[in-house]
């Protein structure tokens, strides 16, 4: 089977686009990191994205609405520890608040899918991010290693621990919204236990003029879903159609969940990948993220679910293997989707 980390290098990114700013020596924000001012954020303060408890017996029902008509929810009662998720943002924070030329021995390679970095989205847009990243596909060993010769085994447990458990989140959530749509796993045709993963830290350092920046620029997930703990600190922005850019408050214990592109083509776009940004902290607080992708092999076809289509609707994208959207959404990025539509 051809793993994630195997497809993205097939598309390698240039140098310039892998290697982040020093943020701890900048004392003005350069010009390649000035964005112009978004003037399109919601004036309602009071709109959000449904929050869900597991536990509730309606859970299913409520699940899906939120699918439709945000392509995104937070959820609560979800059974990952809060031990343990402090635990990750502990060691985001230790790692994020390493030298730069201490974290630059764990740069991702061009042609790499793991490691220090930009986003792999920064090659669309005329700006830098405030932003800097470590993925981790698998074991993150190599790179804790490079990172911490002597002291990378509380790293890796915390990391291997904490992916196992949002392994068994996402299926339980998957199994959860297919019941919404009226599907079953066994409608599926891949195995939902053999997923593609990949975990992503995320840091939005302090900055000394955080509203001309931007933390991560507007685009989609090209996974199923997508689970997110975003910390105490507010950044996190969903854009609702009619409405503009919102807010997602971030609530102690919840995590975030969005519809991801693959989860939008099954259901033939009736669940919206939700467009989503992250702006940096007006505070000056430096702001963590942890992001769980979670999606379907890559060796596997993906289209409109057929079950979803017995009502007599029409597709609304063609068929198309992950490996496949996956490298056309690395080199069309906005037009992937459109690429495979009917």
């Amino acid at each position: 089977m051809t793993t994630l980390s195997e497809v993205y290098r097939e598309h390698a990114i240039h140098l310039r686009h892998i290697v982040p700013l020093d943020f701890h020596s900048v004392r003005t924000v350069p010009d390649s990191h000035v964005w112009p001012k978004s003037d399109d954020f919601s004036s309602d303060d009071q709109l959000s994205i449904p929050i869900i408890d597991l536990k509730d017996p309606l859970a299913v029902k409520l699940a899906g609405h939120a699918c439709e008509t945000w392509g995104a929810f937070q959820v609560i009662n979800h059974g990952i520890p809060s031990n343990l998720v402090e635990e990750v943002e502990s060691e985001a924070r230790r790692l994020f608040s390493l030298p730069a030329q201490q974290k630059m021995k764990a740069l991702r390679e061009p042609a790499g899918a793991t490691g220090y970095g930009l986003a792999r989205i920064s090659p669309f847009f005329p700006k830098y991010m405030w932003h800097e990243g470590f993925t981790v596909m698998g074991s993150p060993v190599d790179h804790a290693r490079a990172l911490w010769p002597n002291d990378n085994a509380r790293f890796c447990d915390v990391i291997e621990r904490y992916q196992k458990k949002m392994k068994v989140l996402a299926e339980q959530l998957t199994h959860l919204i297919l019941k919404s749509l009226d599907v079953s796993l066994e409608d599926l045709s891949w195995d939902v236990g053999s997923p593609s993963t990949a975990l992503q830290l995320n840091s939005y350092p302090s900055c000394p003029d955080p509203n001309r920046t931007m933390g991560l620029a507007p685009h989609t997930d090209t996974s199923f879903l997508t689970l997110l703990h975003q910390s105490s600190i507010s950044g996190l922005q969903i854009f609702k159609e009619g409405v503009g850019w919102l807010s997602v408050r971030p609530i102690a214990g919840a995590l975030v969940v969005n519809v991801g592109d693959l989860l939008h083509i099954l259901s033939n776009a009736r669940f919206p990948s939700v467009l989503h940004r992250a702006v940096v902290n007006r505070d000056g607080c430096h702001r963590l993220s942890v992001a769980y992708f979670y999606g379907i092999p890559t060796d596997c076809n993906v289209s409109p679910l057929a079950k979803l289509l017995n009502s007599g609707h029409t597709p609304r994208y063609r068929s198309v293997t992950v490996k496949e959207y996956v490298i056309l959404k690395a080199k069309n990025f906005e037009e992937a989707l459109s690429l495979i539509r009917i």
